[in-house]
């Protein structure tokens, strides 16, 4: 398995407040992609000018306040999610992952609480 991308991700019930925020310190939006997977998630993907990444995930889920994950995009899917699972980590999807034509993806939450949004684009 090889990490392909390593960057924190913010999962919200509102991404314009943050999208201003970032875009104050110096973020561009690079993509936004709307509709992801059953819970209807819109991912926006941000870059600074020195190549720092920041993902934020707009989805209604109930949370009270925002949650930082970790994006780890890998090169496949399923050994990586295996190797989690043996770490210890919880599908918070249970046994479902998320698949669209260009990505294959699930949120990994660890034991502590840490969490891993494990993703594998598809070309």
């Amino acid at each position: 398995m090889k990490i392909t991308t390593f960057n924190p991700q913010i999962v919200t019930k509102n991404a314009e407040g943050l999208i201003k925020l970032f875009e104050e310190l110096g973020f561009e939006r690079r993509h936004q992609q709307e509709g992801i997977g059953d819970m209807d998630v819109t991912g926006i993907r941000m870059k600074d000018s020195d190549g720092h990444y920041v993902d934020i995930s707009e989805v209604d889920i109930g949370l009270k306040e925002d949650k930082v994950a970790i994006r780890m995009n890998v090169d496949d899917f399923d050994e990586a999610f295996e190797k989690l699972v043996a770490l210890g980590f919880k599908n918070v999807y249970g046994h479902h992952k998320v698949d669209t034509k260009t990505s294959k993806s699930a949120m990994m939450i660890s034991e502590s609480g840490f969490a891993i949004n494990l993703i594998q684009h598809i070309k």
